[in-house]
């Protein structure tokens, strides 16, 4: 199985690559979603570890049960080779309607099918009202005339 765009990345194909991962993230289907990564992925997302593609998965199941409405935007912030770098943003709320709106950070390295190999990722979140929220698309695909996270001053 390819995962096109394939490394070694170009900055137009590092975008892509982005812009695929967050279309994927805002679908929430964990199952589709862990098929970007290989059998043998290996992440860091603040305190858990995934060890494998089904481990991802099980991490994916769990989050989006949490985080609900969520809604991400991805940046590219730097590539070469077979990486990316990458700054984002998401909001959701918990199931006690309190809104969130978490800042990341991550580090992608890819096998040369274009599967994620590695994913570290560093996060923090704080509390926002429900009228500060920025990304108020309909659930699922950001929509192309979204402004993008530069043109939110996030």
């Amino acid at each position: 199985m390819s995962r096109p765009p394939l490394p070694p990345f170009t900055r137009e194909s590092a975008i892509e690559k982005v812009r695929l991962a967050e279309d994927g993230w805002n679908g929430r289907d964990a199952a589709k979603v862990a098929l970007a990564y290989t059998t043998d992925t290996r992440w860091r997302n603040r305190v858990e570890f995934a060890r494998s593609r089904d481990e991802a998965q099980a991490f994916l199941t769990r989050k989006w049960n949490k985080e609900l409405d969520y809604r991400l935007i991805k940046e590219l912030w730097a590539f070469m080779g077979n990486r990316i770098a990458v700054r984002y943003a998401y909001e959701y709320h918990d199931d006690s309607g309190q809104w969130f709106r978490a800042y990341g950070n991550e580090n992608w390295e890819f096998a040369d099918d274009g599967l994620m190999a590695h994913r570290h990722a560093s996060i923090n979140e704080m509390p926002i009202r429900e009228e500060e929220r920025k990304f108020r698309w309909p659930l699922g695909r950001r929509p192309d005339d979204h402004p993008g996270l530069s043109d939110l001053g996030l």
